[in-house]
């Protein structure tokens, strides 16, 4: 008798984390984080979800795991989010400058905004990691509506990243972290907390 497990699935052998993560990145890129389902990701591997829920938890999880980046960004923000509204800028910009500015960390993030500026990729950035990562920050701050604020914070890391980063802007790219934060923090502390038009 066959076991249920066994029909038309692949066991849990050891490149099935890898497949699985190879259908997760080419689902969360073609359909966004909302439009891409645990069971789709498991279909697309030829395993079952509980495995796919087994090796990675959640889809938030999941959809971490597929951008393959050097740290979560969740775990890193998370003493930003403890610290409140108040100040949140300036200590969100410390914490991103001293990821980014990381010489072992740097050549993997910024492959991976080159790869995400691709139109192919775009939905890992629009329908992924904002609703993942930057909302949920927003929405634990406690400040009013998330849903418009984190994407004007991203639009100035964002821009931020590609002119420091990618095409080594001057005078971004040579600046001191320090003074970068105190260019910038008012800026984003104003689309956290400040009043919205």
């Amino acid at each position: 008798m066959v076991s249920r497990t066994q029909r038309g699935r692949r066991p849990g052998a050891p490149d099935t984390r890898a497949a699985i993560l190879g259908a997760a990145r080419t689902r969360f890129a073609g359909h966004g984080f909302g439009g891409t389902t645990i069971r789709a990701v498991a279909g697309d591997a030829g395993v079952d979800a509980a495995l796919v829920h087994h090796y990675f938890g959640s889809k938030a999880d999941l959809f971490m795991a597929a951008l393959q980046l050097p740290v979560d960004p969740r775990e890193v923000i998370a003493p930003v989010v403890a610290g409140g509204p108040d100040g949140a800028a300036e200590r969100f910009l410390t914490v991103f400058l001293g990821v980014w500015d990381d010489p072992e960390l740097q050549p993997t993030l910024v492959a991976f905004v080159r790869g995400v500026m691709d139109p192919s990729a775009s939905r890992l950035l629009s329908e992924g990691f904002l609703p993942v990562v930057l909302q949920p920050v927003g929405e634990a701050l406690g400040i009013e509506r998330p849903e418009l604020r984190m994407p004007l914070v991203a639009s100035q890391v964002i821009g931020l990243i590609l002119l420091r980063y990618v095409l080594r802007v001057e005078p971004l790219a040579s600046m001191p972290s320090e003074r970068l934060v105190a260019t910038y923090a008012p800026t984003i502390q104003r689309y956290l907390t400040g009043p919205l038009p």
